[in-house]
């Protein structure tokens, strides 16, 4: 048996690679004459760059950037060749942020603009940056201040950095040095892979479908809603021609604000992705982009069955998230694929439409929940040698 092991992280519990560790040493011990193969995965999220460099190869240089709250915190710039690999996650990822302070209307997304400018400080002529796991709900507006200050232009101006919050109150003389900003990255090829498929506004958007997790209340979350509504209309504006609707969309075109809005993956990472493509960014899946890095067609091709998994399978595991890109390749190879996660919240039904043959949980009961968030490694290995012992021959 030929078994090929290829999860995204377990959240904040393992990264991708220690979870691909955990589960091929339990199908090695369960199963010792099967084939296993691990190949850590990622969506964009936080093991982006891991996952990049273990399959890549390329030169890490270290940089130091503002985290949500604006203290310092160490990320990378991963070069290969002409081409830079940055993490939004290791500048705005939750875990930055103590639980006390986590508040999405205050933190910003200042950091990722100073890892795109550590970037093309690098000469690069192409940028790739991994949407996913973030403290903010910005729409990328500190980004777009961070990079700004790290580059030396004037503009935008400071309330950008200030939170999703503060942005039900920008002014069009606040994005003076926006067409700027845009017109500095020409000759470099920005591309933004997301975590998420999901838009900026909406009820699956960045504040209704993810402001939550990140602290916010209800009441928060309606009132960033509104906020990154009121921005994204405001910048697109400030940036006028410099956009243009899809040409080919005909008389049927929307505005440029509601097209970059509703783009798929314009959501992602609280709004980042609709604060890059503002820079000319194109977004990009990052569970394909990925998966085309590192050649998954071909290893799920030489394998009989793929073990896939995450920290908590559900709705948003559908929308571009590793698992549903992993059983989409291996549908297309008749490869059988089985999802492990810490918590398994999406049905049969749902499973059969996604192309899943099966999906088994580490934690079925609160008290399980929290005896794996405990012990993450060995609960994940109990649960994948019962796995073992059912799929292989």
């Amino acid at each position: 048996m030929r078994v090929l092991i290829a999860p995204d992280s377990f959240g904040s519990s393992l990264t991708a690679a220690e979870a691909a560790e955990t589960i091929a040493g339990a199908w090695r011990a369960t199963a010792p004459d099967d084939e296993v193969t691990a190949r850590p995965l990622s969506d964009g999220g936080p093991g982006f760059v891991a996952t990049l460099q273990s399959a890549l190869g390329g030169e890490l240089l270290p940089v130091t950037v503002a985290s949500p709250v604006g203290t310092p915190v160490p990320a990378v710039v991963l070069l290969v060749g002409t081409t830079a690999f940055v993490e939004s996650a290791q500048a705005v990822g939750l875990p930055l942020v103590p639980e006390e302070l986590r508040d999405p209307t205050r933190t910003s997304s200042r950091g990722v603009g100073e890892l795109v400018a550590a970037a093309l400080g690098t000469g690069a002529r192409r940028i790739v940056v991994g949407l996913g796991g973030s403290a903010t709900n910005d729409a990328g507006a500190g980004a777009l201040v961070g990079l700004a200050r790290a580059l030396g232009l004037p503009g935008p101006a400071d309330v950008l950095g200030a939170g999703g919050g503060a942005l039900g109150d920008v002014t069009p003389d606040d994005l003076d040095g926006l067409r700027a900003l845009r017109d500095r990255l020409r000759g470099v090829e920005l591309v933004v892979a997301t975590d998420v498929d999901v838009p900026l506004l909406g009820l699956h958007g960045a504040s209704a479908g993810f402001a939550a997790q990140k602290g916010a209340t209800p009441e928060q979350a309606q009132d960033l809603e509104r906020a990154l509504g009121h921005f994204a209309h405001a910048a697109t504006a400030a940036l006028g021609d410099a956009v243009r609707p899809d040409l080919l969309a005909g008389a049927r075109a929307s505005s440029t604000a509601s097209r970059l809005t509703a783009a798929p993956g314009a959501g992602a990472a609280g709004g980042l992705g609709f604060g890059l493509a503002l820079l000319g960014a194109r977004l990009v899946p990052g569970s394909v982009f990925v998966a085309d890095a590192v050649g998954l067609g071909d290893l799920i091709a030489d394998h009989d069955v793929v073990v896939t998994g995450e920290g908590r399978f559900d709705w948003q595991s559908l929308h571009g998230k590793v698992v549903s890109e992993v059983a989409s390749r291996a549908l297309a190879h008749a490869v059988p694929t089985v999802v492990v996660a810490g918590e398994v919240l999406v049905g049969r039904r749902e499973l059969s439409a996604a192309g899943i043959t099966a999906a088994y949980a580490v934690s079925e009961s609160p008290e399980q929940v929290v005896a794996a968030l405990a012990a993450p490694a060995p609960t994940l290995a109990a649960r994948v040698t019962r796995v073992a012992r059912t799929w292989s021959r």
